[in-house]
């Protein structure tokens, strides 16, 4: 089971308690307002690590064996440090020559270029589509990446309907599924400064900007790692209309 198993255990028992009880159908403000239930307001609490669900108090996964935390929004510190290193480090990443190139060792031409300037090469030399994955996978990516961290630890634990906490539980799966994908640039640069080393012919070395990258590729992904997605569901408040079942 993945990390989020624990947070969709949470919404499997909030979307059980969407439907009105047995003897109530038809209506009411009883069954309008009841709260729905989730695995907090159940006094159950999941395990984060292979998404079991437990009474309140218990410390250890008899599953597992992970301690077992409740989710509490002073963790959001953690998502909030993370990311702000992300960005620190995202700067000079953009800024910095990502390789260097050297011919004759260094006594002919030799280049730096950025990933940026990078990208405009590429379109120079009519290759569009390496530009355009270059550009999305370096610049795009990381920017809604780190919109996404930001926009989830802001409305953790807020009040939602059910359709939108789904929507922000999607949004988190996303953000860790795409999070392996953001190393493409420092692969292609390690693999270009292993296979070009022709001596005094020619070599291409990792530039600054590589390890700027790649600090900032791991601390957003240290952020989403420290993200609960159990706090989506603690913002659950009473049925909304679109939540309530006709009677």
């Amino acid at each position: 089971m993945n990390r989020p198993a624990a947070a969709a255990a949470a919404g499997h028992v909030a979307g059980h308690s969407s439907g009105h009880a047995p003897g109530h159908a038809g209506g009411g403000d009883v069954a309008d307002h009841a709260p729905l239930l989730t695995a907090h307001r159940a006094n159950l609490v999941g395990c984060r690590s292979c998404g079991r669900v437990w009474p309140s108090g218990h410390e250890i996964c008899d599953r597992c064996g992970a301690t077992l935390h409740p989710p509490d929004r002073k963790g959001l510190q953690a998502v909030w440090a993370w990311l702000a290193a992300g960005l620190i480090c995202y700067v000079p990443a953009n800024l910095m020559p990502m390789l260097k190139t050297e011919t004759f060792a260094g006594i002919g031409a030799s280049a730096e270029a950025t990933i940026l300037g990078g990208v405009i090469e590429l379109i120079h030399y009519g290759n569009y589509g390496v530009a355009a994955i270059v550009f999305v996978a370096s610049v795009i990516v990381p920017l809604i990446k780190f919109g996404a961290i930001a926009w989830l630890a802001v409305v953790a634990g807020r009040p939602a309907t059910h359709e939108a906490a789904h929507t922000r539980l999607k949004v988190f799966e996303v953000i860790e599924f795409i999070g392996r994908w953001s190393m493409i640039d420092v692969f292609v640069v390690a693999i270009l400064s292993a296979l070009v080393q022709l001596g005094f012919v020619a070599s291409i070395h990792p530039g600054p900007a590589a390890v700027c990258f790649a600090l900032s590729v791991a601390f957003t992904m240290v952020s989403a790692q420290s993200f609960d997605p159990r706090l989506i569901w603690r913002g659950l408040p009473l049925r909304g209309r679109k939540d309530r079942t006709p009677g």
